[in-house]
């Protein structure tokens, strides 16, 4: 049995996985952490049985031990915080680690799994586009192997195998469009938080739904696409592909294009990053290519999704530019589904925390989380201002 640790467990890419786990049968989850959903946590400890689990406080330490004894379910041992999290990042039985804790949280997390040499199913997009370089360094020296799990740079994984990356022009990115695709520049800066929420092809948590609804999400992709595949921006590009069946292409330098596809269910790329670079039978049903009426694709609207281009400009930018870029939308994000932004606000914001950024070299601990920090307490500080201008 492989020993698995997952950070995230009871969110929806930790459910999946456990749901991927099941399936296979070969894996033995020994950790997982997970925030404030202690009646989820504990329902997977009933069923999973880890020797460690990590929550976000004291407060639900005392929450899941009494929800435990209540049910008669074997109590592991029990942390919480950023120790917590980096306990189960480096147990010594986790042969892989799936980060799929949402935002900068899973960042030092993440890092230390690295340098322990744990095989990475990364979820975690944040992880790359805040410090790509010095995770990336950090892989090299311990020999950790980084798999992505997003569907996009899965099915990028998935076209490059076997291929030399000289052969490559560029890598093609797939996006759906999120729920405000065929909408005006004064329908997204008036969209509600419910109409935000409304993807129309993925069921995600809240931040990175509302990434998907702004086209930020895809802009972190291509920063960390870089990270993962070695590309620079000018070979990374985005396509809006509403259908959400192609997960992304690669287009090579005599013209072929080629393309994964499958049925949008995040079990696929999960499964995927376990099992590579073997593959085995999937729990998911086959993608009913009979009953696909079309396939189309459409260029990206730059003007009504100013997020996206502020990716590629913090990533030509580099250093620390993208975790500052990072960090503020993170405020920003929070800032919208808490009614004290609109939508349109959150590029706002964004754009003026990096025209304030002179960017540093992203290669050490302390210089990522000191500009991460930086950057949040200045979008803070923007939202504050305009919350009292109002």
């Amino acid at each position: 049995m492989k020993g698995i640790s997952i950070l995230g467990s009871t969110g929806s890419i930790g459910c999946n996985t456990l749901k991927v786990i099941r399936h296979l049968g070969d894996f033995r989850v020994v950790a997982m952490a997970a925030g404030r959903n202690i009646e989820k946590l504990a329902e997977q400890i009933a069923t999973f049985q880890p020797e460690l689990v990590s929550v976000d406080s004291e407060e639900n330490i005392d929450e899941l031990t009494l929800r435990l004894h209540e049910s008669s379910a074997p109590i592991p041992e029990i942390l919480c915080g950023a120790d917590g999290m980096i306990a189960v990042a480096t147990h010594n039985d986790a042969e892989t680690v799936v980060s799929a804790t949402v935002g900068a949280v899973g960042f030092v997390p993440t890092l230390r799994a690295i340098e322990a040499g744990k095989r990475i199913a990364l979820a975690n997009k944040e992880t790359l586009v805040m410090a790509g370089e010095l995770m990336t360094a950090a892989a090299k020296r311990s020999g950790a192997e980084i798999l992505p799990v997003d569907s996009e740079h899965n099915a990028i994984h998935q076209c490059l195998r076997g291929e030399r990356s000289a052969e490559v022009k560029r890598l093609i990115l797939t996006a759906s469009g999120g729920p405000f695709r065929e909408k005006s520049k004064a329908e997204i800066a008036a969209a509600t938080r419910e109409e935000a929420l409304n993807h129309p092809n993925w069921s995600m948590g809240d931040k990175i739904t509302i990434d998907s609804a702004t086209l930020m999400n895809k802009g972190l992709e291509v920063i960390e696409a870089k990270w993962l595949f070695g590309f620079d921006s000018g070979q990374i590009s985005v396509i809006v592909h509403p259908q959400s069946v192609v997960h992304s292409m690669v287009e090579m330098v005599d013209g072929s294009v080629i393309a994964q596809m499958g049925v949008t269910d995040m079990k696929h790329p999960i499964q995927y990053a376990l099992t590579y670079p073997e593959r085995e039978k999937g729990c998911l049903a086959p993608l009913d290519l009979g009953g696909l009426s079309r396939l189309t694709f459409e260029e990206p609207d730059f003007d009504r999704f100013p997020c996206l281009s502020l990716a590629y400009e913090a990533l030509r930018a580099g250093g620390t530019m993208p975790a500052v870029l990072n960090a503020a939308n993170e405020i920003a994000v929070q800032a919208f589904l808490d009614g004290k932004v609109g939508l349109s606000n959150i590029a706002k914001i964004n754009a003026a925390v990096m025209g304030e950024h002179s960017p540093t070299a992203a290669d050490s601990l302390e210089g990522v989380l000191s500009a991460d920090k930086w950057a949040r307490s200045r979008a803070i500080m923007r939202i504050e201002r305009s919350v009292a201008a109002v």
